[in-house]
């Protein structure tokens, strides 16, 4: 099997190939290479609006273990992510649809904990479970979420619209998931206390944030950082034809555990699952230090090239090659 990222390159080829001699569809106005499917589908209240659509995969053994994840933090982490998906375009999440593969043994109490956790969270956004399927898994638990969203028509924010000479902001702190994911494989029968791993356990998609960039015209390219800041800052750059420079003193890093440690740089770089927003904005534009009461930093700016370069405190640069999460990596 192919890496991840040179798969989905071939499937999004095959599906252009292969739909060429049909007209274009107005109706899918971005697939394949964003954050959510943009549609072109009706008006809302009134008002034109375009249908985003994001689906993610939760497995067991890959993205969390029953003997170190609660049943109510798999199922926030579930659909934690595809809301992060829709925070990254500027979206308002409306409806999910969950689909579970589940084993013949799994306790009836485990599923209902993952159902309390996964709409605990959907209620503080006022998401409805608008349906989905169940199966019976030979082995582990697999959980799809689809989450739909909208945002008002155009104003979809894409990760093609980054520009050289602006800069790049990300919000939060980055490499807490990251860093609790290691200290448990390095201990695995340790139990971590969630409240001291929060952002892991039980992570904030950033819907607020992504609304009033959007509303405010800030933010010119984004993507969520569910993957790493050096695999999804590329992304960025691969789909706006350009490169970057980032500061490593200026990269936040978050402090876990307790006591409270920073963690590593490189846990900040590659790390994924922090699901902060990554995003630029043109250099005329002020971007706040607090957006909705969340942190934002200046981190870099891109570049004329299509390399991404980490500069260091004395000034010497280095090539950032994208080593966050990948599936099928080799």
């Amino acid at each position: 099997m192919i890496a991840e990222r040179a798969l989905i390159a071939q499937i999004r080829l095959l599906a252009k190939t292969r739909l060429a001699k049909r007209r274009d569809n107005p109706t899918v106005l971005a697939g394949i290479g964003d954050d959510c499917a943009v549609l072109r589908l009706a008006r809302h209240s009134g008002k034109p609006i375009d249908t985003l659509v994001t689906t993610d995969f939760s497995l067991e053994g890959v993205h969390f273990r029953r003997d170190w994840h609660s049943p109510e933090s798999v199922g926030h982490r579930c659909l934690a992510r595809g809301l992060s998906d829709i925070a990254a375009m500027g979206g308002e999440p409306l409806a999910a649809f969950l689909s579970l593969a589940l084993p013949r043994g799994l306790p009836q109490s485990w599923v209902d904990r993952f159902a309390g956790g996964l709409l605990a969270l959907a209620e503080k956004y006022a998401v409805i479970l608008a349906g989905g399927d169940t199966a019976q898994s030979p082995n582990g638990i697999l959980a799809d979420i689809v989450v739909l969203g909208t945002v008002p028509k155009g104003k979809a924010l894409l990760r093609s619209g980054a520009r050289p000479g602006d800069r790049i902001y990300v919000s939060g702190e980055l490499g807490g998931s990251a860093a609790t994911l290691r200290q448990m494989q390095k201990n695995p029968r340790r139990k971590l206390n969630p409240r001291d791993y929060p952002r892991h356990f039980f992570p904030e998609p950033r819907i607020e944030l992504g609304r009033i960039l959007r509303e405010k015209d800030l933010a010119s390219a984004m993507i969520d950082t569910s993957d790493g800041l050096s695999t999804d800052l590329s992304h960025i750059c691969q789909e706006s034809g350009v490169g970057a420079e980032l500061q490593a003193e200026a990269i936040p890093r978050a402090s876990v555990g307790k006591p409270a440690r920073e963690v590593d740089l490189q846990f900040a770089l590659h790390g994924g699952e922090d699901y902060e927003l990554l995003f630029t904005a043109p250099r005329h534009k002020r971007v706040p230090a607090r957006i909705g009461g969340v942190p934002i930093t200046q981190i870099g700016q891109i570049t004329r090239g299509r390399r991404i370069f980490l500069i260091n405190r004395s000034g010497a640069a280095h090539e950032l090659k994208p080593q966050g999460w990948e599936h099928f990596r080799k």
